[in-house]
């Protein structure tokens, strides 16, 4: 069993519906849920999510994803002092914007396990506190 992280597109590809990368992120789902691993998140994802929705108004939609994001079959990691303490150091090394800093940052305090992206530049990353770091179309899982 691990404890993996999933970027925010993996739940924008999910949650909109995207033609190319919807089923991909489906079937590592479910190979997770097979392996018994644990799914989390930052809460920094969920208001990402809930940006694209917001914007236009769509309040369904901003419903349906909050909803989504209190399933109890995903973990919700915080972002405290402790964090931030991370993301200054990962933030300080350069080559990595503020946003994927949170979430890296996040990732490593919870010391996942594999941290699963569609950034193929992140996916070359070393996070101490990350065990991998992976692109959507690596065969890791």
């Amino acid at each position: 069993m691990s404890l993996i992280y999933w970027d925010t597109m993996l739940f924008a590809y999910l949650l909109e519906g995207h033609p190319d990368y919807k089923s991909r992120v489906i079937n590592i789902a479910h190979r997770m849920q097979e392996r018994g691993d644990t799914l989390c998140t930052s809460v920094f994802t969920v208001g990402e999510t809930l940006a694209g929705p917001s914007r236009t108004k769509h309040w369904d939609q901003v419903s349906k994803v909050r909803a989504f994001f209190r399933s109890p079959e995903l973990r919700l990691l915080d972002f405290k002092l402790s964090t931030a303490d991370i993301f200054a150091e990962i933030r300080g090394r350069g080559g990595i914007s503020s946003g994927d800093a949170i979430h890296l940052a996040c990732a490593a305090e919870a010391r996942v396990d594999l941290f699963l992206t569609n950034d193929k530049q992140l996916s070359k990353k070393i996070v101490p506190g990350i065990q991998f770091i992976a692109s959507l179309d690596s065969n890791i899982l």
